[in-house]
């Protein structure tokens, strides 16, 4: 809470003398979740010094379709987007800037590696039961948005560009993230077992500690919708809401 008040007083400083209808603020998944969410927002609401609009998934996923459509090319195919965030993940199938069918799960890089990476230590085993465990997650929209059907799919945020810079990094795909690619860079973690050891090109390390969550994600993802290739996008939901 404290690290994240301290990052809110800075952006409050910035933008002190802003009109309120000039700035919008949003929160996900944690203010969602949290227990005692109503006590931290009225704290970092002060900090800001601007309301803080705690929105539902299903907004997240559309505002995330916003922001991806107006950073890709514009086209008349059905593109799905798919952004693995911190606690959820937001599904998305659209055409040009209106999305058809909206879905957030609450499955995240975060959340997943907290839960079955808890200690850092990296297992095969234990990469089984994150996957199955996103895989029983996906189960409720797989048959909705694989009817549906879409010409293109999409990675945004942190994790998928992530993955795929490291991928592209290790010759492991020649764009963008693809099931044998996230294959090569498990078993590569897998051997190297503890992933605060982890090196490798292309990786940051800012999104170490979490990768493990968002590959054993990813991977389910593109099992279960049967993706062979997914492309990665620049915007996201900080450019759906602007």
């Amino acid at each position: 809470q404290l690290r994240a008040l301290e990052a809110l007083g800075r952006f409050g400083e910035r933008l002190r003398g802003f009109p309120r209808s000039a700035v919008r603020a949003v929160g996900t998944n944690t203010l969602r979740v949290a227990k005692n969410a109503g006590q931290f927002l009225a704290e970092a609401r002060g900090a800001l010094g601007f309301p803080i609009e705690v929105i539902f998934g299903r907004e997240e996923a559309r505002l995330i379709h916003l922001g991806v459509s107006h950073s890709l090319p514009v086209s008349p195919d059905k593109r799905l987007v798919v952004d693995i965030g911190g606690g959820s993940t937001e599904f998305i199938i659209g055409t040009g800037y209106e999305p058809e069918l909206m879905e957030s799960l609450p499955m995240g890089s975060v959340s997943w590696t907290q839960r079955f990476f808890p200690d850092g230590e990296i297992e095969k085993s234990r990469f089984k039961r994150a996957e199955v465990a996103a895989a029983n997650e996906l189960q409720r929209i797989v048959k909705a948005y694989r009817k549906c059907g879409w010409a293109e799919a999409v990675g945004s945020s942190g994790t998928a560009t992530s993955l795929a810079a490291i991928l592209e990094a290790n010759g492991w795909s020649d764009k963008g993230i693809t099931p044998d690619g996230l294959d090569r860079l498990r078993a590569d973690l897998v051997r190297n077992s503890d992933v605060s050891r982890f090196k490798l090109p292309g990786m940051r390390d800012d999104r170490l500690g979490i990768l493990p969550g968002g590959i054993a994600i990813m991977s389910a993802i593109l099992d279960a919708l049967k993706i062979g290739r997914m492309d990665t996008a620049e915007g996201a939901l900080r450019q759906g809401v602007l």
